[in-house]
């Protein structure tokens, strides 16, 4: 009977640490998750912080901290910037230049690079 237990608790052992498809889509969409609240944060920070060419500094934050969190991170953060950028080059007529710069920022953070890239001077450090 001991041996029956011993074998049950470690096929349950077994069958939790293995890599399943499961697993790995939960952990995409918690990812996800996470990554749309970075974006959601440095939004907010940029709207907070009111601060004149720090445009790109949070585009390149938002998708760094994003694409921290793994794919699924990664993957809301690119999802999330090109409707941004697609909806804002419609309406905002601020023109294709901008909307170039922005995702190359945008880029610039979900490869990794570090957004003090794009970091204007006099920016609080708070940000």
């Amino acid at each position: 009977m001991r041996l029956c237990i011993c074998f049950v608790l470690l096929s349950v052992i077994v069958c939790a640490s293995a890599d399943n498809p499961f697993t790995r889509g939960g952990r995409f969409v918690l990812d996800a998750a996470g990554g749309a609240w970075d974006m959601l944060r440095a939004y907010r920070d940029m709207r907070e912080a009111n601060h004149v060419g720090a445009d790109k500094y949070f585009h390149a934050r938002g998708n760094y901290d994003a694409a921290r969190r793994g794919p699924g991170g990664a993957w809301a953060a690119r999802v999330i910037s090109d409707a941004r950028e697609n909806w804002q080059s419609g309406v905002s007529g601020r023109g294709a230049e901008d909307t170039r710069a922005d995702q190359e920022a945008n880029a610039w953070g979900r490869n990794g690079g570090d957004p003090n890239r794009y970091r204007p001077p006099g920016l609080p450090s708070k940000y």
